[in-house]
């Protein structure tokens, strides 16, 4: 997530953070998903085929996560991402987004 985004959204009063402030750069898409979980924080990434594997494997072995969000990077801008990210937390509860992979591009 850009600084921009992160700017949008905690302007907003989202409370967000990245994988840099949480110190996860050197850790796995699984290790970041565990943290998020633990956390009771939603995911937000560009990695679509990672999260996409990682979110069937981990639901075919019962466990469970705190949701994912997923985009392609290049295909919004900044303030389109902020706006549909914005839709899709109005929309769902942190419950309602426990295991659940939701697509930024639904939100429109």
């Amino acid at each position: 997530m850009q600084r921009a985004e992160l700017a949008g959204l905690r302007a907003r009063g989202v409370d967000t953070t990245t994988a840099v402030e949480a110190g996860l750069t050197d850790r796995s898409d699984e290790e970041q998903l565990e943290f998020a979980r633990l956390q009771g924080r939603v995911l937000f990434s560009f990695n679509a085929s990672h999260f996409c594997r990682i979110h069937a494997e981990l639901l075919a072995q019962g466990k469970s996560h705190a949701g994912i969000i997923l985009t392609a990077e290049q295909r919004y801008s900044i303030g389109e991402r902020v706006r549909r990210l914005l839709k899709l937390i109005a929309a769902k509860t942190a419950e309602e987004m426990h295991d659940q992979l939701e697509f930024l591009s639904h939100w429109t």
